[in-house]
């Protein structure tokens, strides 16, 4: 049994040309961005399993091509490489929102004055049980209590609600009598 490798060169020291292995970080980096872009963006949003095993299929099939890697420095050159696009991706969508639009959903509005906008919905696949699931986890009782949903960007669901009326008169009389 050896303790350690003959060479330290063999570890440390890239098989691939470097040139190569930016090309393909690059290529997959971009890919897998476009790819996540025209799902829905619930699917980025919210991991259910069926959406679990996609994700692990998906980096399944990007290592293989990315190369058999066995040294550090080809696996260390493919993370600087998808940092680097990482980097310059949120540097663009920040500063341009021409990129913005290119890599970012936007909100897409799914209820509006307590009525549910079906076509939009539809695109989201998203179910009336869903809707009604994440309205009861943030404390809504009823779709017409709802000014405006949206499914944003990340697959969250936000909701503005009505602004609740209070009795002035009441409260007048509680400042009075404390």
């Amino acid at each position: 049994m050896k303790f350690s490798p003959d060479n330290w060169q063999d570890v440390f020291i890239p098989e691939y040309p470097v040139l190569e292995l930016i090309v393909r970080g690059m290529v997959l980096y971009f890919f897998i961005l476009f790819m996540l872009r025209i799902l829905t963006r619930r699917t980025t949003g919210e991991l259910t399993a069926m959406d679990l095993v996609f994700v692990l299929l998906l980096t399944e099939a990007a290592s293989h091509a990315l190369g058999d890697f066995t040294t550090i420095g080809d696996g260390i050159i493919m993370l600087l490489v998808f940092l680097l696009c990482n980097h310059g991706v949120n540097q663009l969508t920040y500063h341009f929102t021409f990129f913005q639009k290119i890599f970012e959903h936007q909100p897409l509005l799914i209820i509006k004055d307590g009525n549910l906008n079906l076509r939009n919905m539809r695109k989201e696949l998203l179910t009336k049980d869903e809707l009604m699931s994440s309205l009861r986890e943030n404390g809504i009782e009823n779709i017409s209590d709802v000014k405006k949903a949206f499914v944003e960007g990340e697959g969250i669901i936000s909701f503005i609600q009505y602004e609740k009326k209070e009795n002035n008169g009441s409260r007048k009389n509680k400042e009075k009598s404390e």
